[in-house]
């Protein structure tokens, strides 16, 4: 399909996603979460495609944050046309009742930049940043649920809400105290400093820096260091279960997930293949589908709902 905020360019196994909004340093607006949503849809679905890198158009910003071209009303989701544009057939175009009390429900009240990084979590392909400028507040957020990030030496991050009068979103109270630890976290999002590339990569936030010209191909290379030698579906099954089991109450959740998991692969004709090219000595040829032979678990992987 066609994209207007971002591109999506695909390329011997790597599909290069990048957030194209270069006049207003890319930053998010509800397009182009629609955009990337459909667009790692497309991903899931394309055998063809082993893993995804975001990065951002021209040299300034990976993503400078919400778009606050809608003034002091950009967090105001009652006056933001663009989120009532895309409301369901005959809802109500607020939350917010005649006699005062709110529908928590409402899908206004559904943080957009939350549903990329929920989208990120449950993506069947190794997801990487490749940051090579401003990730600023929802710029930042986003990039959390991926699996690794890579920055350029110009790179900024920012956990600016509290300065905006709002607080983190896209599930990051989740993901950055796992990333950097609770006292990173509370530094960064109470201050709402900036961060530059060297702290991030000091701190566990981003795995390495890159002289700019030099980002996204390093990028590629991490991307096919991970996925040129294992099979599809393995990643994908591991992926899922090493980002869940991060929120498992007991590693008994683990060890029966890991119990069906590894029953289901053993079956495949991966695994045999697997064995097969390792004592003939030669590469391995994976030929089992994610899109079509992902073995779903629903005890373990089905989303709870949002309400």
């Amino acid at each position: 399909m066609s994209f207007d905020q971002i591109r999506l360019d695909k390329h011997e196994g790597i599909a290069l996603l990048t957030l194209h909004r270069p006049d207003r340093m890319n930053a998010f607006t509800t397009e182009m979460m629609l955009e990337i949503v459909a667009a790692l849809d497309e991903c899931d679905a394309d055998d063809g495609v082993r893993a995804v890198i975001f990065t951002g158009s021209g040299e300034r910003a990976y993503c400078a944050g919400a778009d606050l071209g809608q003034g002091a009303a950009t967090f105001d989701y009652d006056k933001r046309t663009d989120k009532q544009a895309n409301l369901p057939d005959g809802m109500a175009a607020s939350p917010v009742g005649e006699d005062g009390t709110i529908d928590w429900s409402h899908p206004l009240i559904r943080d957009s930049g939350g549903r990329v990084s929920m989208r990120i979590f449950d993506c069947k392909k190794p997801v990487l940043g490749a940051i090579n400028g401003a990730a600023v507040g929802i710029g930042a957020t986003m990039t959390l649920s991926m699996d690794a990030r890579l920055a350029s030496e110009t790179a900024r991050y920012g956990f600016v809400f509290a300065r905006r009068g709002i607080v983190p979103e896209a599930a990051s109270s989740w993901f950055l105290p796992r990333l950097v630890g609770i006292q990173n976290a509370v530094d960064w999002c109470f201050s709402g400093r900036l961060i530059d590339a060297a702290e991030a990569h000091d701190k566990g936030l981003v795995q390495s820096v890159h002289k700019p010209g030099g980002l996204v191909d390093a990028a590629i290379a991490k991307a096919r260091e991970l996925t040129d030698h294992s099979a599809p579906v393995s990643v994908a099954l591991t992926r899922h279960m090493l980002w869940r089991m991060l929120g498992a109450p007991h590693p008994m959740s683990a060890h029966r997930w890991d119990s069906r998991a590894i029953f289901a692969r053993g079956r495949s004709a991966d695994a045999a293949e697997g064995v097969s090219s390792f004592l003939e000595k030669r590469p391995a040829n994976f030929t089992v589908s994610v899109a079509n032979d992902y073995p779903w678990f629903a005890e373990f992987e089905d989303t709870p709902p949002y309400s």
